[in-house]
Formats: structure tokens, sequence, C-alpha cells
């Protein structure tokens, strides 16, 4: 999405400043939308480190040249390109920086938006992030109909329906390819959990069910081996969990969200993406179109191929507590997709 005033500038912006590349080299391309914000850069950071990726195409309303400039410097095999909204023109034309940035990608990670701030919460950024991510998608199905789309943009919980409709409306949705990223959760739960049973993080492995805000995020902390936590660390560590974005946004003080922790899944996610693409078997939480429950689009393990999503994977047996949550989450959440699918459509 482009505001007025921001719209304003790029109108006069010389074309050497919209644009920068550096080498470029075949295989696959991720494209970042949002790259110059908070959980952008350095999610691009990562992407560019990445083995899994090729070219990196960063894009966002502002500062993508510098980000990519700087980010060409790191040695590693990746090229990387960073695109800004096209100058205007007469007679009228589309986005031709999106177009660029977006032309050839594998994978597309959009994490664009307004962050949280204290007292806010996901929903509250629904007017403001619903039209930016029905925008992007927008172009994602005019450029790269066949790329898997990464949502990370907030409210997930609606973002994903709006994509799947704009999709719709354009004869090029494909649900294997339409994923919230959900991956934050999993490594708080993970985080949380390891730290409670003195072990490392990196060998628990905590599934995380339904959405990705608040009550609709269900750790199922029944299944980890060998944890057995009290009736009131269980519900501690649950809260935690569901609500450990709040716990960043006021430790900021206003200063931001979580962006670091945020980038990180979203690299985590999408390098193993892109591993299935090469024919690794990967099994990963996500938000996605199913039929799991009685909601349309529902987070848990799924199997990922060279086509994106190959499965969508139950979740288990849960025990009596979890079976609490998840039937006190389950309005929100349908109500949450409504919302998005009734914003889609207007």
């Amino acid at each position: 999405m482009i505001f007025t005033s921001t719209a304003r500038r790029l109108l006069s912006t010389p074309t050497s400043q919209r644009f920068y590349s550096s080498t470029t080299s075949m295989g696959k391309k991720v494209a970042v939308l949002g790259a110059a914000g908070g959980i952008g850069q350095p999610l691009s950071l990562l992407l560019k480190l990445s083995p899994q990726v090729t070219e990196l195409s960063c894009y966002d309303i502002v500062g993508t040249p510098g980000v990519a400039a700087d980010l060409s410097h790191i040695p590693s095999a990746s090229s990387v390109t960073g695109n800004l909204p096209a100058a205007g023109t007469w007679p009228p034309s589309h986005n031709t920086g999106l177009e660029a940035a977006l032309t050839g990608a594998s994978v597309v990670v959009i994490p664009a938006g307004v962050p949280r701030k204290p007292g806010m919460t996901r929903d509250d950024l629904f007017n403001t992030n619903a039209g930016i991510v029905k925008g992007l998608v927008e172009a994602c199905g005019d450029f790269c109909p066949d790329a898997v789309l990464a949502i990370i943009s907030n409210p997930v919980n609606s973002t994903v329906p709006i994509a799947a409709e704009v999709l719709k409306k354009k004869g090029v949705y494909d649900p294997k390819k339409v994923v919230g990223v959900t991956t934050l959760d999993v490594c708080r739960a993970n985080t949380f959990v390891g730290n409670a049973m003195g072990k490392d993080p990196k060998d628990v492995d905590v599934t995380v069910v339904g959405g990705h805000a608040g009550i609709t995020i269900l750790p199922l902390f029944s299944q980890v081996p060998g944890f057995s936590p009290s009736e009131e660390d269980r519900e501690a560590l649950t809260v935690r969990t569901q609500f450990g974005g709040d716990e960043v946004v006021k430790a900021k003080a206003g200063a931001g969200s979580a962006t670091l922790s945020m980038a990180y899944a979203g690299y985590i996610f999408t390098e193993n993406v892109l591993k299935a693409m090469d024919g690794e078997e990967i099994v990963q939480c996500a938000y996605v179109e199913s039929s799991l429950t009685d909601a349309e689009y529902f987070a848990s393990p799924c199997k990922f191929g060279p086509e994106g999503v190959t499965e969508v994977m139950g979740f288990g047996d849960i025990s009596e507590y979890e079976q609490g949550w998840l039937d006190k989450m389950l309005p929100d959440l349908k109500k949450q997709i409504a919302k998005g699918v009734e914003f889609a459509n207007k």
C-alpha cells in the first residue's frame, strides 16, 4: 500500500534510488514484502545467509534500495535486489517495482504492515493491515501466482482468509500455497518448556494449534514427553505462550513489537518451505485452510512438499484442559476468519 505522502515522495524520487541489484543468479527466489520494516530487515538478513536462497528480493514503500545495498556486502551465495513502488506514469500503469520484486518468486514472505503498540490487540491492526495485505496479494496473483505465500502480517487469523479470497477472485487460489506463519508460537512454547524442564529448547517440540492471536493459540503441552507441570504452571505457560507478544510490546514500552523473534521464526518457516521444495520431508505447524474443526482455517502440523502444503495433519489426542481451551477458542477464531472474508469481498 502506498499512502498519499509516500506516493508524492516516490513520484519525485530518481529511478536510480528506487532500485538496487547485486549480481543475479538462477535458482530459488524469495521475495520479502515489507523488507525495510522492523521484522523485514532482520528477516531479510537471515534469508541472505540461507543456503536455500539464491535470489533475495526486497520490497517496501521506502528504504529497500539501501537495505539491499547493505545486504549485498554480506559474503553469501545469494544475490539481492531492492525495489520501491514505481514512480507514476502517464498513461497510468501498474506498479512495476512490485512486479519486478515478485516475478519469478518461489516464496513470498509478507511481514508488511504497522506494528502493535502498548494496549493494541492484533484486531486493532485490522483496518490498516488488511488493506495492505489485500493489495500485495493482488499483485502476487498477477505476477507470481504459483508462489507459496507466507503471511506474517497481523491479524493472521484474518489476513490469511483475505489472501485466499483475493486469489479466488483472480482464479489462482491454491490452498496448498496460502499459509499463515505461526512458527513464533512454537518457538515461544519450545523456549518456555525447555526452560521449565532445564533442557535445550532445540530439543523440545511443542505442537501449537488453533490460530495466531491470544486465546486462539493453543500449545499442546500434554504431548511433550516427560513434561508434567502442575496445574498452576500449565496455566501460566499456556497464557504466556498465548500472550507472549504482549510481553514484548510492554517491555519495549511503545518502541516496537516482537520483531526479532518473529524474523527468526519467519526465517525458519521459509527455509523449511524451501527445503521441502527441494524434496526434503518437512512437517511444521502452519495456519491453513483446514477441515480439522468447523473453523475454515486452523493451525496444525502440516506436511510440506515441492508444491507447498501436501497434507494438513491432525493433532492427536489432547487433554481435557486443552479441549476446554479449544472449545473456548473456536468461536473467536471463526469470527476473525469471517471478518477477513467479509473485508476481501466488500
